[in-house]
C-alpha cells in the first residue's frame, strides 16, 4: 500500500512515522523538494516549443538572467506564444510528475513599475541562482540527446 500526502511539513512527517511505529507499521517518508535541478531544467527546456526555448536560451545566455523584451521581440517575434509556453511547460511538468507542485517558473516577465496598468512586459528574467543550473542543462542538450526512459514515453513508445 502506498499513501501519498502532499504539502506536509517535515515535522508532520516525523510525527506520522512515529505514530506508525507505535502501531508496529512500517512507514517511510519520501520528500521531493520543489526547485530546479539540472535534470529538471534539461527536461523543461526540451519540452518547450522552439520559440520558447529560444527565448529562454536568450535570457540565460545572452541576458545573463535579464533581457529586454523589445530585444526578444526583434529576434523571436511576438512574445505572447513563447511566454505562454514557458508557463505551460511548468504546469505540464507538475501534471506529469517531472517536478513537484510549487516548483517556480524559471523565466518570468518583468512589468513596467511606472505603468502597472499597461500589460506589455518590459523584460524577462531568471534568478541568478538558477543560471548555473540552466546553463548546465543547455550544455547537456547541445552535447547529446536524452536517454530514453520508459516513464517519458507515451503509449506508442515515442518520446514527448
Amino acid at each position: 500500500m502506498e499513501i501519498i500526502i502532499k504539502g506536509a511539513s517535515e515535522e508532520f512527517a516525523r510525527e506520522l512515522v512515529a505514530l506508525a511505529a507505535q502501531h508496529h507499521a512500517e512507514l517511510s517518508i519520501s520528500t521531493v523538494k520543489p526547485g530546479w535541478t539540472v535534470d529538471r531544467a534539461e527536461r523543461y527546456l526540451r519540452d518547450l516549443t522552439a520559440g520558447a526555448r529560444t527565448m529562454a536560451e536568450m535570457v540565460i545566455v545572452e541576458g545573463d538572467g535579464y533581457l529586454d523584451a523589445d530585444h526578444l521581440r526583434r529576434v523571436v517575434g511576438a512574445l505572447n506564444g513563447p511566454a505562454n509556453s514557458l508557463k505551460r511547460a511548468v504546469d505540464r511538468g507538475v501534471r506529469k510528475g517531472w517536478w513537484p507542485e510549487g516548483t517556480p517558473r524559471p523565466v518570468t516577465p518583468v512589468s513596467n513599475p511606472d505603468n502597472p496598468s499597461w500589460h506589455q512586459n518590459i523584460a524577462y528574467r531568471m534568478d541568478q541562482e538558477l543560471l548555473p543550473v540552466f546553463r548546465e542543462a543547455l550544455l547537456r542538450i547541445a552535447g547529446a540527446p536524452p536517454a530514453a526512459d520508459e516513464d517519458d514515453q507515451d503509449e506508442d513508445g515515442a518520446q514527448p
